[in-house]
């Protein structure tokens, strides 16, 4: 193996070398205490640790880098004391994670390491949104991520470096090719010669090097650095190395060929680089005898202090209260003002929202010139900008991931899905990452996705769905679902403005079809507080989006009913209080709502009833929804298909108990 010194120091070489050992002594270690059962599971990364030690090393202090498994040397090379990455592998509360989260799935901003999940492309976009955080600052700094060879088959690759091609993000894209994703070989992976030539095929350069040279690493990262920020394009690095252990121990390395190991034996990135320093003269046997034993002793004074460490965790009450960042809501609204359609106050409040917020960025299909596919936001490219009014590519899980990486520098972010239907292609990013982030290692995701959803508009089954259940039934989101435009524009400036990623569902019939004053001045209303809509006596509704206007409409009809109404607005979380008030009033309860029945939000508020108000009840708790079916193309067929062609029987049937 040769090395080029270039411009190096001695003391500079020496300085890489403690951090490329750091690393692999760390590791030889962790091995031991993997055996005594000290910790319960290992990802190995011995073999591998130029490529995360040079990565790091090219890289400023704060700049972001995501990595993978492997990638111990990412870690240790941004000083991140071992006794404190101990507790997290033991999953100790004092973790970074507070015992959360095991080995490297954890991140920490003072550090500028964002942790990976178990799904390992989403790492990728993060980087993306990172690095147009950068751009937009007009800042000289990169983001870097990590893949394997085995993640390049992932859409999530895909869909990453074409938005980072597409935007002209200074990202670098490192693919570690370590010949096995888990179990399976290269060949049986992809077809093409060597995975850089992807890189062709999104319009950036790339290169293939050898992944075991630290220098080359180092001095290879370095250069794309330079030029990543000097022609704000991505670049994509393959490096070449190999898996010396198992995917993870418990793994075992039976399915590889045992000349593989003998081979690359002979290029061992610690043992290579360390005998080529001893020839060149920078370091003597006796320097590297004494370089390890303070390596040594650093480790088992280290471990020593992890190891005296409490395993004592909180309450519950601590573990719910870390879901979510906190929140201040500003002043809300009383409602007064001119009459707008419901699409007329979500666009001022998106507008008003841009102006408070000059580091709010919006992205989603055809939303920029064209004013995406309702017309919310026609004109803001000629306010705003392009830089602030992102039209996307056709990739909703890359888009869902850049978000959360302008979170990561501060940044608010609004992205469009341009249907609810289309969520199913970035549910892995909002449900694994966005939703649990916050939980995992405290980093908020400042993230808004707007859902246009609902049936009544003969769309069929791909752009009709209310899928707002998907979402209730994942902590760390909020789910927001307003029915008037009063309550539109005052929830959406509230979701803005909250540090957690919330689900804004805007139902498409009433976008046109619904009027209301709205107050013309930037107001937001709380959310997780339910809306009264009349009080009676006889029975009550409780509802949201176009169920409410069902509910008013068949109040309207039959004003010798006393019908309660109540509007959610919040499905996640609920406003408890709210409902059991209603019961309280009535003591008969339908809840009424557009998503199917089975799974649907109805079956969670009504078991809570049942527990919580059963005193208060004079008549078992119904629920009026949608067909289980999927939704019907034929308008015919949908008014048959929605919950509004049983509510009137719902309620007589209610009524009659």
């Amino acid at each position: 193996m040769q090395f080029d010194r270039k411009q190096h120091t001695n003391e500079e070489l020496i300085r890489f070398y403690r951090a490329i050992l750091w690393p692999r002594m760390i590791e030889e270690k962790m091995l031991v205490l993997l055996r005594q059962g000290k910790i319960s599971k290992w990802f190995s990364g011995i073999g591998q640790e130029a490529i995360s030690v040079g990565a790091t090393l090219a890289l400023e202090q704060d700049e972001w880098i995501m990595p993978l498994h492997r990638n111990l040397g990412v870690f240790t090379t941004r000083d991140m004391p071992l006794s404190k990455l101990f507790m997290q592998w033991q999953g100790l509360p004092t973790g970074y994670s507070k015992g959360r989260e095991r080995s490297f799935h954890f991140g920490t901003q003072a550090h500028h390491i964002c942790g990976m999940i178990s799904h390992l492309g989403p790492q990728l976009a993060i980087a993306d949104g990172v690095a147009l955080a950068h751009k937009l600052r007009k800042e000289n700094k990169v983001s870097l991520a990590f893949t394997g060879d085995g993640g390049t088959s992932e859409g999530d690759f895909h869909e990453a470096l074409n938005v980072a091609a597409v935007w002209d993000l200074p990202v670098i894209f490192i693919i570690e090719n370590n010949g096995y994703g888990l179990s399976t070989p290269v060949n049986e992976q992809y077809r093409c010669t060597s995975l850089v030539d992807k890189a062709k095929g999104y319009g950036m350069e790339g290169v293939q090097i050898d992944g075991n040279n630290l220098m080359t690493v180092y001095d290879t990262i370095k250069g794309v650095r330079e030029y990543c920020i000097r022609e704000q394009k991505p670049y994509l690095i393959e490096c070449m190395t190999f898996r010396m252990r198992g995917h993870e121990e418990a793994s075992g390395t039976k399915y590889v060929p045992s000349h593989l190991f003998e081979e690359w034996e002979q290029k061992d990135p610690v043992k290579n680089f360390q005998r080529w320093l001893i020839e060149t003269g920078v370091l003597t046997e006796m320097k590297v005898a004494e370089i390890r034993q303070e390596c040594k002793d650093k480790i088992e004074a280290e471990l020593t202090v992890g190891f005296q460490t409490s395993g004592v965790f909180g309450e519950e009450a601590a573990e719910v209260d870390d879901v979510y960042a906190k929140t201040q809501f500003g002043q809300f609204g009383e409602f007064g003002g001119s009459e707008l359609r419901m699409i007329d106050a979500i666009k001022a409040g998106l507008e008003q929202s841009m102006e408070r917020h000059s580091n709010l960025v919006l992205m989603g299909q055809d939303i920029a010139e064209y004013g995406g596919a309702f017309k919310i936001t026609e004109g803001f490219v000629q306010k705003f900008g392009k830089e602030r009014v992102r039209n996307t590519p056709l990739c909703e899980s890359a888009i869902v991931g850049a978000a959360l990486g302008l979170s990561l520098e501060g940044f608010k972010s609004m992205m469009e899905m341009q249907f609810a239907d289309f969520v199913t292609v970035g549910f892995n990013q909002i449900i694994n990452n966005l939703a649990k982030i916050h939980y995992r290692w405290g980093q908020s995701a400042d993230v808004v996705i707007r859902m246009p959803t609902g049936g009544g508009v003969g769309a069929g089954p791909f752009h009709s769905q209310n899928n707002e259940a998907w979402f209730v039934h994942t902590p760390g989101l909020k789910v927001v679902y307003p029915s008037t435009p009063a309550d539109a524009k005052g929830l959406l400036i509230a979701a803005i403005n909250d540090p957690n990623p919330v689900m804004f569902f805007e139902h498409k019939a009433l976008y046109r079809s619904i009027s209301g004053p709205v107050p013309s001045e930037y107001y937001s209303i709380e959310i997780g507080k339910a809306r009264v809509v009349q009080e009676g006596e006889e029975i009550s509704i409780i509802t949201y989006g176009s169920g409410v206007h069902w509910a008013l409409e068949y109040a309207q009809s039959n004003p010798n009913l006393s019908i309660d109404i109540l509007d959610l607005r919040t499905l996640l979380p609920l406003d408890y209080e709210a409902i059991r008030e209603s019961v309280k009033r009535t003591g008969r309860i339908l809840i009424l709502h557009e998503d199917t029945l089975i799974g649907g939000i109805g079956g969670e508020i009504s078991a809570w009833i049942g527990q919580h108000c059963f005193q208060y009840l004079d008549a078992p708790v119904m629920r009026c929804a949608s067909l289980d079916t999927p939704v019907p193309f034929s308008i015919e067929l949908e008014q048959q298909f929605l919950a509004k062609s049983r509510l009137a029987h719902s309620l007589q049937e209610l009524l009659n108990y």
